[in-house]
């Protein structure tokens, strides 16, 4: 029986997350047979956006353990060229930083989409209550808070990780009298 790799597990997990985000808006949708078009797509929105950031920050933190997991078993002494190890040590960096540098427009795409659906009901009721419009565009701001909190630990955990790459190499080349 051989063990999956940690990667593929986290992206399962991560598929997973999605799947349950989008069945608890069906269902909280079902729920709410009263409710408007317009108030069935927010709920949508706003479970289907907050699902995808949440999937993509645990997809990140997985990455960044398995990586420390793999800096702290690495053998130095097993490489003999300096390419093929910065290769193996900065394998899926990339994922994190693009998260990390991503997650803000998720996020803002939700504010974007929760702000036309807003405009769209205040359209279509023709009420211009105050308190309606601050509201929707609360629930709209709330994409966006999400998709920064997603972002900042990313780029923390890619800042460390990277910082870790260096060390390794360095270490590298003290060993090889380079």
């Amino acid at each position: 029986m051989s063990k999956k790799p940690v990667f593929a597990i986290l992206v399962q997990y991560a598929v997973y997350g999605l799947l349950l985000a989008f069945s608890v808006a069906t269902i909280l949708v079902r729920f709410k047979q009263s409710m408007s078009n317009i108030s069935t797509l927010k709920l949508i929105l706003d479970y289907a956006i907050i699902g995808i950031l949440l999937s993509l920050l645990v997809m990140a933190v997985g990455v960044a353990f398995e990586r420390l997991r793999f800096y702290r078993t690495l053998a130095l002494e097993t490489y003999q060229s300096r390419a093929k190890l910065q290769k193996h040590l900065t394998q899926r960096l990339t994922i994190i930083s693009s998260i990390a540098s991503n997650a803000p427009y998720i996020g803002l795409l939700g504010t974007v989409l929760g702000s036309m659906l807003t405009f769209q009901t205040l359209g279509q009721s023709g009420n211009l209550d105050v308190k309606s419009i601050m509201t929707g565009l609360a629930f709209a701001l709330k994409a966006t808070a999400m998709g920064i909190g997603v972002a900042i630990p990313c780029v923390f955990i890619n800042n460390f990780l990277a910082r870790q790459v260096r060390e390794k190499l360095a270490d590298f080349d003290e060993l090889h009298g380079l």
